[in-house]
């Protein structure tokens, strides 16, 4: 039984009161009494607006539904289904052309554009990590990674394959700081000269846009680290005789840094398995030590123990004197909950749980007090604003109710209008087709837009369920509505301002171990515009960073906003159907495995080990980072066939069964793993049957719900 405590007019977890009090509040100027009589007030007042915002969700649900079955058998007709939104108030009008007006954006957010971490806040290690991704490697990103096209071979230091890293390195160093004359595979020595850096080789030089030259550290006629800048974004070459590269580099070049992960978002959502109080305090605790700059984790590696802590900012002599500091932390955002979820780790007057979103709201805007009053540096945000990130919206009016909640949250603790910064995640198909109308919601507010491939899928096949069986997941991509929506996203937030202002991002590279492939393709999303795209490790942060010095993004976005394309609005409403597609066995098996491999996958981690986002090994053996949104698309997905005969009950739990003791097999060797095959009968097998077989009744087809539920039994004993 969880222990519980008063405070005002709630039933408090008392964990999580003595967090508040005794950890998050101290420092702050904010006495336990007010923070906790604006925390009733924003459950108690609040907590029905969120109420009917879902209440909302379903009965515009239940009238798409029932339109769908009443035009079933008829083609589908585009024009009469707007007609249809537009009466139920699912496509609101559209008003005139804005500017969002959010002041006092951060560099990261206004002028510089650059890859972008997700992060589980729970993992305090993680959490540390993607903070201090601000900085890569670039010799490590290619030795350690297929990124060259082959993988090291494991035994120790292979100085042929060092050789092509450096290589590697030098080539990237000519394409982006060409020098005069020469190459910098042929660089014998630096030196800084009248503020300029010169090179020695087969001949003096410098560099031929001597503006990229920023700073350096050491003696300027023999400097251990110069620092360039193109596009926005900064590169140190470190030297080092004694290293064990830089003893055998012609110049002493013993690293390339780049700067990689601009920014990194702490999640408190869909990568994370937070389902109590304990779950929320520490999410809330790790939070916190970020935003004071004392979080630290005790790691063990290569049988050494060592602290890792936050990184200081760099500092370097600038070139005609004086310093040049540089962050040395990526800038950090906390991705709160969504509006559907409650918590219980606080109870309400009458004893119902309050909404999880509006506990996010106040603790995590309080713990970033911590930051905003910083006296000097290191700080997150040189402009005091705190960024957060909000999920899962449906509409502008969702978006402006989150909008009154820091409102409120902000007068409650002191802070100016409009300190919280708003992240619209363009994932949920309401949001997609109100996207100007949901940022002119949060226009003051609005310092990010990102699209989210996996979740809009979700809610693809969730909202169209009754139209009729869907094409296979994999064939999504290349529908009429994804191009669309991508395009959109971009083109929209650009006419309303984003640019030079906010971000505007794209989604997840999905494969850690596939960097070729991604060097390869992600390059794709800072040439459709996007200020940032997410990475799912720091060595991606830094290999994806080659891009931004590929793409100049701002100058790309005015390219695009130049072009005018079309809004696109019907291929956004085009209905992913299979249009009575007779599907082979083969290929209905293998649809069918593919999707229940990946639930039971995720599911049984998040379940038994309360992991809510991982490497997960897909039917091929492949790894792909899987949290609650691609579990969403390949549940809703096999709803879909089960709802419409495609497949029948007992396919689909041959499946489930056949890939538990795949899933088995592929997690052997984690020692604390629950093999789920041959009883069937453990709460994660449970749990990924209920969000196939129950998926069309879950809310917007969210898997939370089933999730915490059975993680919650679970840890009930």
């Amino acid at each position: 039984m969880t222990n519980r405590v008063k405070r005002v007019e709630m039933s408090v977890a008392q964990e999580l009161a003595d967090f508040i009090e005794t950890r998050a509040l101290p420092g702050t100027g904010i006495v336990p009494d007010r923070f906790w009589a604006g925390l009733s007030m924003l459950v108690h007042e609040f907590g029905p607006k969120n109420r009917a915002l879902l209440e909302t969700r379903e009965k515009m649900q239940s009238q798409i539904d029932d339109w769908h079955l009443h035009h079933r058998d008829a083609p589908h007709d585009n024009v009469a289904y707007q007609d249809f939104l537009r009466d139920i108030g699912y496509l609101v009008p559209e008003g005139d052309d804005f500017t969002i007006e959010t002041p006092q954006t951060d560099p990261e957010f206004a002028s510089q554009c650059g890859p972008q971490l997700v992060v589980p806040i729970m993992n305090a290690r993680y959490a540390l990590n993607a903070a201090n991704a601000r900085w890569g490697s670039l010799y490590d990103a290619y030795y350690g990674t297929d990124a060259l096209g082959d993988l090291p071979d494991s035994k120790g230091f292979d100085a042929a394959r060092g050789a092509r890293v450096v290589a590697a390195a030098k080539a990237f160093l000519d394409k982006h700081f060409p020098l005069v004359a020469g190459r910098w595979a042929d660089v014998t020595g630096l030196r800084v000269a009248n503020g300029g850096l010169f090179v020695s080789g087969t001949e003096q030089t410098g560099l031929m846009n001597p503006a990229q030259f920023v700073g350096l550290r050491g003696d300027a006629e023999d400097p251990d680290a110069i620092v360039l800048k193109n596009n926005g974004l900064h590169v140190i070459i470190d030297r080092d005789a004694d290293h064990q590269i830089g003893a055998v580099d012609p110049a002493h070049i013993s690293d390339v840094k780049l700067e990689s992960a601009l920014s990194s978002i702490m999640d408190c959502e869909d990568s994370v398995a937070a389902v109590d109080a304990e779950d929320k305090v520490l999410a809330y605790g790790n939070w916190l030590g970020l935003m004071r700059g004392d979080l630290a984790e005790t790691v063990t590696k290569g049988g050494q123990n060592f602290t890792r802590v936050l990184n200081p900012d760099l500092v370097f002599d600038a070139p005609e004197g004086g310093t040049v500091s540089l962050k040395g932390r990526a800038m950090m955002l906390v991705r709160n909950v969504g509006h559907l979820m409650t918590n219980p780790a606080i109870l309400d007057r009458d004893g119902h749980e309050a909404f999880e979103g509006l506990m996010d709201a106040m603790v995590t805007t309080l713990c970033a007090l911590h930051d905003l009053q910083k006296t000097e540096a290191p700080r997150n945000s040189e402009t005091g604003s705190v960024y957060v990130v909000k999920p899962k919206m449906h509409g502008p009016h969702e978006v402006a109710f989150a909008c009154a909640v820091f409102d409120f949250v902000e007068e409650v603790l002191g802070l100016p209008a409009n300190t919280v910064k708003l992240g619209i995640m363009d994932e949920e198909r309401r949001t997609s087709v109100n996207l100007k109308e949901c940022i002119r919601a949060a226009k003051s507010r609005v310092a990010f837009i990102n699209t989210g491939f996996l979740d809009r899928t979700g809610d693809e096949i969730h909202t169209s369920m009754e139209a009729g069986a869907m094409l296979p997941k994999g064939e999504m991509k290349s529908q009429a509505w994804i191009s669309a929506y991508e395009d959109r996203n971009v083109d929209i937030g650009l006419r309303c301002g984003l640019s030079g202002r906010a971000q505007i991002g794209k989604g997840m590279w999905a494969m850690p171990d596939l960097m070729a492939d991604m060097l390869v393709q992600k390059i794709g999303h800072p040439q459709a515009g996007a200020n940032c795209a997410w990475v799912p490790s720091p060595t991606a942060a830094t290999l994806h960073a080659m891009h931004y010095h590929q793409v100049d993004v701002l100058a790309r976005q005015a390219e695009i906003a130049a072009l005018a394309r079309p809004a696109r609005l019907t291929d956004l409403l085009t209905l992913p159907l299979a249009q009575g597609r007779n599907f082979s066995d083969e290929e209905l098996r293998a649809e069918v495995e593919n999707n229940a491999q990946g639930i039971l996958g995720y599911v049984v981690r998040w379940v038994d080990q309360g992991v809510g986002c991982s490497k997960v090994l897909d039917i091929h053996d492949v790894g792909l980072m899987e949290d609650r949104a691609t579990c969403r698309i390949s549940s809703q997905a096999l709803s879909n066939w089960l709802h419409h005969g495609v497949v029948s009950d007992q396919q689909v739990m041959d499946a489930m069964r056949k890939m538990a003791a795949v899933v088995d097999r592929q997690n052997a060797d984690d020692p604390a793993y629950k093999p789920m095959a041959p009883g069937f009968d453990g709460l994660a097998f449970q749990a990924g049957c209920d969000l196939v077989f129950l998926g069309r009744v879950q809310p917007s087809g969210y898997t939370e719900p089933v999730l915490h539920a059975r993680r919650r039994a679970l840890k009930d004993g």
